[in-house]
């Protein structure tokens, strides 16, 4: 499962009140709900908050995310304008289309593993960023909070050291990474063990001293370069410093009232959460049970329409013609139609929205979310990929690299560590940004916010946003309640309907009958949801009943 975490935030004032403020967080580990309410408590707003959580991550959950890899940011300020902050990771300038073909094929462990897997990270650059424009704590203090965190250590609880036992063999190929990670005899440390990281406590303390300029420009790029060239890496100084996160413009569709408001390409998530909720507006699925065989299949056979679409038409925006009529309401009707409520139908390739030529976007993770009553919410989704990224740590930084190359389309029609596969919109290009299911999303009533959804694992984070939404929206339900519902997921390829096991036999029966090839799960991804409150309190927040997330209130 890919390796993306959720963070959910949410902060009681407008930045700079001074006034008596609330905030909560819901994060997948303690010490970043703790951070969270530190930055709230120091006065800082819901993106200190966001920020300070993620950057915490990068120490206790580094498996999952850090300023080696990349992220999406969706902001929405009090006037009701948004900002979407892209720092997905990019292909250094060396790239090309055939770097990991051999014989005209495809290697895999090329892409996922060691320093051709390696993309040039942008988180650091996004959080930098978003702090500069929207904050109210520099980011140097955030740093400096981390790091202190790193130099101390944690005790590394069953989660952490289920996911490095997973990848004691890809660690101890690097020896920076078994240094920390494994010990002296090259295995995964024992349950309690205290984790020192002082080499990412260093790398944290000079970035804060020296501004993000020092992991782009500075040492950290140049220790970078010297690691790739000596180990058959591509990137340069010169990727590092030519980094640049970028604005975007939201994807923004209606549904049953309500507004969506999700990622651009290069994140397909917004796209295609926007198309399925589309197709799914024709059919009254509140009178259905949101465990029954009929609405599963019916929200199945649309998340095939789309990851149909998925595969042929989405990429980096600045490279490839993606189209706007994706997520256009007369083209979900169309689908719509294909859509036999008795069986599975057959997909054997995409489909063409109007104006495909023309009407064209402009050119496992950590999500984070926060909100307050004044109208700041928060939605960021960030990752190194894979368990431990690539693997690497470049040597005297601390710092695990990504393995985001692997979200190309290494050979068009051949899978990635995913399963899934895409066309010539997602070809390696140098300086592009690959193709990416993370979907932070922020949903409106009435032009107010009143709930927001992220989610890890890969492809599914798509289908858990997607089925969140519908929860709170059709049926009424609490955050809590929307991800404490059994969920189920198809990306088209390959062909099989992901199911957990709770929602019950009878319906994974029927489910077969109308000719679904069901694979039963006992968990399926990780969300966190925060939505607006009731009996008196502001917000609800709630993390996944199937994770170790924590939920903390902090009053200041």
């Amino acid at each position: 499962m890919l390796n993306r975490v959720v963070i959910l935030l949410l902060l009681g004032l407008p930045l700079g009140q001074a006034a008596e403020r609330t905030g909560a967080a819901v994060t997948v580990h303690p010490l970043a709900t703790k951070a969270a309410m530190n930055a709230f408590e120091r006065g800082g707003n819901a993106v200190d908050a966001a920020v300070a959580a993620a950057l915490t991550l990068g120490v206790v959950d580094g498996f999952n995310s850090g300023i080696g890899g990349g992220c999406f940011m969706l902001i929405r300020k009090p006037n009701g304008r948004f900002a979407a902050i892209d720092g997905r990771e990019t292909a250094p300038a060396a790239a090309s289309r055939d770097i990991y073909l051999r014989d005209g094929k495809a290697h895999p462990a090329l892409s996922r593993t060691g320093a051709l897997a390696i993309g040039v990270p942008g988180a650091l650059a996004a959080y930098d960023l978003a702090i500069r424009q929207h904050g109210n704590i520099n980011l140097a203090e955030h740093l400096g909070k981390a790091a202190t965190i790193a130099e101390q250590g944690f005790a590394l609880d069953h989660s952490y050291l289920q996911r490095l036992g997973q990848v004691v063999e890809k660690l101890r190929k690097f020896p920076s990474s078994a240094h920390i990670f494994l010990d002296i005899d090259g295995n995964a440390w024992p349950s309690g063990h205290w984790l020192k990281q002082p080499a990412l406590a260093r790398s944290y303390r000079n970035i804060a001293r020296h501004s993000a300029n020092w992991f782009y420009g500075g040492p950290f790029a140049l220790k970078t370069e010297q690691w790739m060239s000596a180990n058959g890496g591509l990137i340069t100084r010169k990727d590092l410093a030519s980094y640049k996160a970028k604005r975007r413009e939201p994807v923004r569709t209606t549904y049953r009232g309500h507004e969506i408001v999700g990622f651009p390409p290069p994140s397909s998530g917004g796209v295609h959460v926007a198309q399925i909720l589309n197709i799914l507006e024709v059919f009254e699925l509140h009178s259905m049970a949101p465990d029954s065989a009929e609405f599963v299949h019916l929200v199945t056979e649309a998340m095939r329409l789309a990851f149909a679409d998925r595969a042929h038409w989405l990429g980096d925006a600045d490279f490839a013609p993606v189209p706007r009529g994706l997520a256009a309401k007369k083209y979900a009707r169309r689908l719509a139609k294909n859509i036999d409520p008795a069986k599975a139908a057959r997909i054997d390739t995409h489909s063409t929205p109007p104006n495909a030529v023309t009407d064209l976007f402009g050119k496992h993770t950590t999500h984070f979310s926060a909100a307050d009553t004044d109208g700041w919410w928060v939605a960021c989704t960030a990752t190194v990929n894979t368990t431990f990224g690539s693997g690497v740590v470049i040597p005297s930084t601390g710092v695990v690299m990504n393995n985001e190359m692997d979200d190309f389309s290494a050979q068009p029609g051949a899978p990635n560590a995913f399963g899934l596969i895409g066309a010539e919109a997602n070809a390696i290009a140098p300086g592009k940004r690959p193709l990416s299911s993370m979907s932070p999303t922020i949903v409106l009533r009435d032009g107010k916010p009143v709930f927001t959804v992220g989610a890890a694992g890969g492809p599914t984070i798509i289908t858990q946003v997607l089925l969140a939404i519908i929860q709170v929206v059709d049926f009424g339900k609490s955050a809590a309640e929307a991800l404490g519902q059994a969920r189920f997921h198809h990306q088209w390829k390959p062909d099989r309907l992901l199911v957990e096991k709770a929602i019950g036999q009878a319906t994974i029966d029927a489910l077969r009958a109308k000719g679904h090839k069901v694979e039963i799960v006992n968990t399926l991804g990780a969300a966190q949801a925060i939505g607006i409150g009731q009996a008196g309190k502001p917000f609800t927040g709630s993390p996944d009943p199937r994770g170790r997330g924590v939920f903390g209130v902090s009053n200041n």
